[in-house]
């Protein structure tokens, strides 16, 4: 199976989440006889922090200009067995028309559910959006499940949905020696937003403030000095996927926040939490519907609503820790690693082809 994808980037990591999904998603389609050929513009700020060059299992293709890598992304889509767009790519309009009229399965995924449906909640307009919505497409898929799917359907006039949810590949992320200059009680990994402000600011911001002998470490890009940094709290404007392991193996509780339109959704994993359970970094995590469906509250994972189950979380004995992080990676390499949803991803596909007036589910 040949899938084409044009997307917002799997070249650079830098202030994105979608790019190092999409490279266990190729190189596990790749381990399963596919191939993915993905179409990138290359745009100056993931051309500064680019962290790959070529695709392993996958072919990339890097462009200037929609005119100019027209011609060769209508020759891959004409013989393409599955054609697709995602969430925020710069080309995604011109790209849907290509898609559209290609042999293949046309098809849409969201990796920004939440994102995409509150903004048509406001009434703005969605750049990645057709104008007629999403009913052209033969199947759209969701990187966040529940209530998402149906509003989907309600409001862009999808006619068949699936969730394909976050992954982690266990040959990037898994346990290595702990880094001395990534030690700390607490760190965060997460480009900046503004809806996960109020909850990092409960969840590590002012544990910091009350712990001011123990050291914090927040990693992620578009931080600014309005943010209300502590003195212990440590910072990196950028981690390339390479120190993602030892980031996540030196710090006694990795934090994950879910931005409010995505928890809102609910089932909503991050990649993150996904990453940091398969390096075996013990996880406390904000609370939204469905996380029990990936991890088991209490036991492979810890929660937090306000500072107080944060600062209780981090008074945990470090042998607690350790059985709560080895049952966490146990699930994510069992559930959910890249070659799992390669798997679904396929199972999905094959059925749409059987009985294409179908409905699918992961």
């Amino acid at each position: 199976m040949k899938l084409v994808v044009f997307g917002l980037s799997v070249s650079s990591s830098w202030g994105n989440g979608h790019a190092t999904l999409w490279r266990g998603l190729a190189a596990a389609l790749a381990r399963r006889g596919h191939l993915l050929v993905f179409f990138e513009r290359d745009v100056p700020y993931y051309a500064a922090h680019r962290d790959l060059y070529e695709l392993p299992g996958g072919r990339l293709v890097l462009y200037g200009e929609w005119s100019e890598v027209l011609p060769q992304a209508r020759r891959e889509t004409a013989h393409a067995d599955v054609a697709m767009v995602t969430s925020y790519c710069p080309d995604a309009i011109a790209a849907s028309k290509l898609v559209f009229d290609a042999r293949g399965l046309r098809v849409f995924y969201d990796l920004d559910t939440g994102v995409t449906l509150s903004r048509l909640s406001r009434g703005e307009q969605v750049e990645y959006i057709p104008p007629g919505g999403l009913a052209d497409y033969d199947l759209v898929l969701s990187y966040t499940g529940g209530r998402a799917l149906e509003a989907l359907t309600r409001e862009l006039g999808a006619r068949r949905v699936a969730p394909l949810y976050g992954h982690v590949d266990p040959a990037v992320h898994h346990p290595v020696e702990p880094v001395e200059h990534y030690r700390a009680a607490m760190s965060y990994l997460g480009t900046y937003a503004e809806d996960r402000n109020a909850a990092l600011t409960a969840l590590l911001v002012e544990p910091a403030r009350r712990l001011p002998a123990r050291r914090f470490l927040i990693g992620g890009s578009q931080y600014t000095g309005e943010f209300p940094w502590q003195p212990n709290i440590f910072f990196l404007s950028h981690l390339p996927p390479a120190e993602h392991c030892a980031f996540y193996c030196s710090t006694g509780l990795t934090l994950n926040v879910t931005r409010r339109m995505m928890a809102d959704m609910g089932y909503c994993p991050s990649g993150r939490l996904f990453e940091a359970a398969a390096c075996g970094s013990p996880v406390l995590s904000d609370e939204w519907e469905g996380i029990s469906e990936f991890f088991e509250p209490g036991r492979e994972i810890l929660l937090a609503h306000t500072t107080g189950d944060a600062l209780a979380a981090l008074d945990h004995s470090p042998e607690d820790l350790v059985l709560t992080a080895r049952r966490a990676r146990e699930r994510a390499l069992a559930d959910h690693t890249s070659d799992v949803r390669a798997a679904q991803l396929e199972s999905i596909l094959d059925r749409l082809r059987r009985t294409p007036a179908a409905v699918e589910a992961c």
